[in-house]
């Protein structure tokens, strides 16, 4: 997977090297965290990789005139909320087809992306360097942590709360939410915004936590391994980001493997998407996608 190799000053040495997996496998953890509430309300975010994209350019802008990288993921996250927003008036209050606006998304976003980028900085190919968020607890930073708590808060909010419970019965079967009293249409706009946000924290957390900067396309196909790993982890909290950290781990092999072996790059570069590919195909087998994901509701009269 092509990412940029983390700048590692101060960040503690031997015990940041043997947890450099989870700051790669943490974007696709956000996003796919995010997508997961989505399609459990049965909103499909093909769009992924875009938002994670407008939320990486967004906070290496914030962040590189600001110096603050905590303000960098906040406007990451209000970026994939705007772009939610976008998206959700489509799909959801005027039902267009959800993969096809996602693509569209996509397309969008990368064309802007590297517009407003080559605007800014040329291509000259100069790396831009902003600064990355500090560890508080070892080798751990902000990201990191607020990363753990969102899978335990998540676990217990879906398995407990009334949302949750209607969230996840409106990716079912929507009818009976409706006849419940609840609005269908309020539930999923309220999971698009939420994995909204997730997607561009996602980005966010790429630049601030692990890159440091900014590239043309440097989601390099994460948003579509995210989704991915919804599949993987049977769209339950834990499950998804487990399996996006086993991606992270695979991500962090290639760079040791590259130093040691005469075999091209891009093999290495290959590794983790080969990883999602064959966990997906053997572990992802029999895996039950909510019934109603993708399919566009219309108020029954």
């Amino acid at each position: 997977m092509a990412v940029f190799r983390p700048l590692e000053e101060g960040r503690g040495g031997e015990a940041v090297m043997g947890l450099e997996f989870l700051r790669f496998g943490a974007p696709v953890a956000f996003a796919a965290l995010g997508e997961s509430i989505g399609q459990r309300a049965g909103v499909l975010n093909i769009g992924l990789e875009g938002f994670m994209l407008m939320g990486a350019y967004v906070a290496f802008r914030v962040t590189g005139a600001t110096g603050n990288p905590y303000l960098g993921l906040l406007a990451g996250v209000v970026a994939g909320v705007l772009l939610a927003l976008i998206q959700g008036f489509l799909t959801i209050h005027n039902t267009a087809d959800q993969v096809v606006v996602g693509t569209a998304v996509n397309l969008l976003a990368l064309g802007l992306t590297n517009t407003l980028f080559r605007a800014q900085f040329g291509k000259s190919g100069e790396l831009v360097r902003v600064p990355s968020l500090p560890t508080l607890f070892g080798p751990f930073d902000a990201g990191l942590i607020l990363l753990g708590i969102l899978v335990i808060a998540l676990s217990l909010w879906l398995a407990r709360s009334k949302w949750g419970l209607a969230n996840r019965a409106v990716g079912e079967y929507p009818p009976a939410v409706q006849s419940a009293g609840l609005s269908v249409t309020r539930i999923r706009w309220q999971a698009a915004l939420v994995a909204g946000a997730f997607a561009g924290l996602a980005g966010a957390y790429l630049v601030v936590g692990v890159a440091h900067t900014f590239a043309e396309n440097m989601v390099a196909g994460r948003g579509f391994v995210a989704i991915a790993m919804v599949t993987f982890g049977r769209w339950r909290p834990w499950g998804v980001v487990l399996a996006s950290l086993f991606v992270g781990y695979i991500d962090s092999l290639q760079y040791q493997w590259q130093g040691r072996s005469a075999l091209p790059v891009e093999l290495f570069q290959a590794l983790p998407y080969l990883g999602a590919l064959l966990v997906l195909v053997f572990v992802g087998r029999g895996a039950a996608a909510p019934a109603a994901l993708g399919v566009p509701y219309r108020r029954e009269r």
